[in-house]
């Protein structure tokens, strides 16, 4: 076993912290499902609205609806794909051509992993973090709330997209000085 340079641990810290908000995401699926049962049951009974209060709540206002329902079950899923993204890179889940990585030595998959992040993935991220930004801040000046009596505060889930892009870059960050490592000091296949 070789022992790792402090590139590689700083980059491994980075990965591996980069997947616990996609870790923590993967409980949101037992209340998506719920979300789900409960939207098909309601619909069924005809139900249109199912409770209201007083005073406003972030996200729901001052009532639930079905149409809510349905809505908060898209916000639970792109919350889920946005944190998941860097959950899946984290243990190699993402999509590759395996046919020809396999043939490749680990300084030729760390060559290959490194072209593909920089060139690629921290750009992308970049731009569309900062793009999303703006993207949020319309949302929350303009009060972007739904047209068909479901959720409010829409800046909320659009929050998400700078967060996921952010973890994701974290992520991407973490795999490119594991690369080097591996590059420099021939360790051990990256993210293995």
């Amino acid at each position: 076993m070789t022992t790792r340079s402090g590139l590689e641990r700083v980059g491994h810290a980075l990965v591996e912290a980069s997947a616990w908000p996609g870790r923590i995401a993967t409980w949101l699926l037992l209340p998506l499902i719920a979300l789900v049962l409960v939207s098909i049951i309601g619909s069924l009974m005809g139900v249109g609205q199912i409770a209201s209060w007083e005073t406003d709540l972030p996200l729901f206002g001052s009532n639930l609806t079905l149409n809510g329902l349905a809505e908060l079950q898209w916000h639970l899923q792109a919350i889920i794909v946005m944190l998941g993204m860097s959950y899946a890179l984290a243990r190699n889940a993402h999509v590759q051509v395996d046919m020809f990585s396999t043939r490749f030595s680990p300084r030729g998959h760390a060559l290959v992993n490194l072209i593909g992040d920089l060139v690629f993935l921290l750009p992308f991220c970049a731009i569309i973090g900062w793009l999303s930004l703006d993207y949020v801040s319309y949302s929350f000046n303009s009060g972007e709330r739904s047209d068909y009596g479901g959720l409010d505060d829409r800046y909320l889930v659009k929050a998400i997209l700078p967060i996921g892009f952010a973890v994701l870059a974290l992520c991407g960050t973490g795999r490119v000085l594991v690369n080097l490592s591996v590059l420099f000091t021939g360790g051990d296949r990256p993210n293995d």
